[in-house]
């Protein structure tokens, strides 16, 4: 039984993440990816502390949400859909006497906006509050997608009320349809199998739509290339998952009476504040596996890509400078990370950190069309004529800084030549095979 248990382990921690597709069936290949998704999501979720990250905008959430839903209902009364969203949110979000409380806060909200003294501080605090929650939203997106460069402000602030204003019809249009199933399912109620398929329709509808949403969220938000099989899976998962928390939090709120008795009518809040906690680091879940599955490859050989050694490090930099000056020889367009990885069958992981390296000391530099790193080609930073083995090795060797107290000049002199000695001799040797002709 130990044995037994160690294999399974050696296999989930190291042998899982060594197979690649030419080594199993297709079939095969595709459930061991499912594997390394759900353990490298979990794996993600804990290691980048997600539940902060949910916590942070929980409270932003908060902050937000009057301002929000002052908006949402004002674009909707202009369409005259503001009842709709009313009895949407009645149903399906929290108990009447805590949106009696809620919406006495919009419509305060409302009608001081159309007073004088909102004017131009208060106008300013609202599109704050707006765009704050947005940003941070897409700011930790970002940040699970490891993106360095944010949108532009031109761009957030038109995004951002782009989505603001396309929600609301997006509510109602759920609202709308939720309507139109329930009168179908009534006037067929006595045709039983229509009308058993038409209320199995209006029970899933709530999570096609979360999910469709969820979908949308992880497609659009982070600034980066999401594939759509990437962002769709993952997100009918949260999606799934989130609304089914919903109706448990639904349940839950009906039933538990001790919060009214203790806070009075501030019990909405600590209940909204466990449903936006719970619900964030659902959905921030949901963009981790997102990122996983659109990078799976990045976490094959893991292990291996973390401890490699000096020497097949400098031997794979050889590798790929070699192909970088190769195909500028001879005019082809230039490589990417992943078309580098695929010809020296290097994990794309260390294939990454190998050309960021070689990138930082001066060697190559990357070029992109777009904003988008994963269309970045390398092309030679120095004349290939010049570029030399032995030059990449010495400026591999000397990269970074030499400024301590030990004194390599007289105390460890000796030490300081010898070593000196052998790589000069090192260099000399291949200083005449250029990185082109190997």
């Amino acid at each position: 039984m130990k044995e037994r248990f160690r294999q399974l382990v050696h296999f989930f921690t190291r042998s899982l993440w060594r197979v690649t597709q030419a080594d199993v069936s297709r079939s095969r290949y595709t459930s061991y990816n499912l594997m390394k998704i759900t353990i490298q999501t979990v794996k993600c979720f804990i290691k980048d502390r997600v539940w902060i990250r949910a916590a942070a905008l929980s409270y932003t959430t908060l902050f937000s949400i009057i301002p929000i839903l002052a908006l949402l209902f004002a674009i909707a009364k202009g369409f005259g859909f503001s009842n709709l969203m009313e009895r949407l949110l009645r149903n399906n979000m929290i108990q009447n006497n805590s949106m009696d409380m809620v919406m006495t806060f919009i419509d305060n909200y409302l009608e001081y906006a159309k007073s004088g003294v909102f004017i131009g501080i208060g106008i300013a605090m609202l599109l704050w509050a707006i765009i704050n929650l947005a940003d941070s939203i897409e700011s930790n997106m970002n940040a699970i997608w490891d993106v360095k460069r944010p949108r532009s402000y031109f761009r957030k602030l038109t995004n951002y009320m782009a989505l603001y204003i396309v929600l609301p019809a997006v509510i109602i249009l759920y609202a709308g349809v939720s309507i139109f199933m329930t009168t179908v399912y009534q006037q067929l109620a006595e045709y039983l199998i229509i009308s058993s398929f038409v209320h199995i329709c209006f029970k899933l509808a709530p999570y096609i739509l979360s999910g469709l949403i969820m979908t949308g969220l992880f497609f659009f938000i982070p600034n980066t290339k999401v594939k759509f099989k990437n962002a769709f899976i993952p997100g009918m998962i949260t999606g799934i998952v989130f609304q089914a928390f919903l109706y448990i939090y639904i349940q839950i709120q009906m039933s538990v009476s001790s919060y009214n008795a203790i806070y009075g009518s501030f019990a909405i809040i600590p209940m909204f504040m466990l449903w936006a906690d719970i619900s964030w680091s659902i959905i921030l879940f949901g963009v981790e596996m997102s990122y996983v599955s659109q990078n799976i490859e990045l976490y094959n050989f893991g292990q291996e890509a973390d401890n490699v050694s000096r020497r097949y490090h400098d031997f794979l930099c050889v590798v790929v400078m070699s192909l970088i000056c190769k195909r500028f020889e001879q005019g082809g367009l230039p490589y990417t990370a992943s078309e580098l990885s695929d010809e020296g069958e290097i994990p794309i992981r260390l294939t990454n950190r190998l050309l960021d390296e070689l990138e930082t000391i001066g060697l190559i530099y990357g070029i992109s069309n777009d904003t988008k790193s994963e269309t970045e080609h390398y092309l030679p930073a120095v004349a290939i004529s010049k570029l030399s083995v032995g030059r990449l090795l010495s400026t591999l060797d000397s990269h970074g800084c030499e400024d301590f107290k030990i004194d390599h000049t007289k105390e460890f002199g000796s030490q300081w030549d010898a070593f000196i000695g052998h790589k000069e001799d090192m260099y000399a040797k291949t200083n005449d095979i250029l990185l082109k002709d190997l």
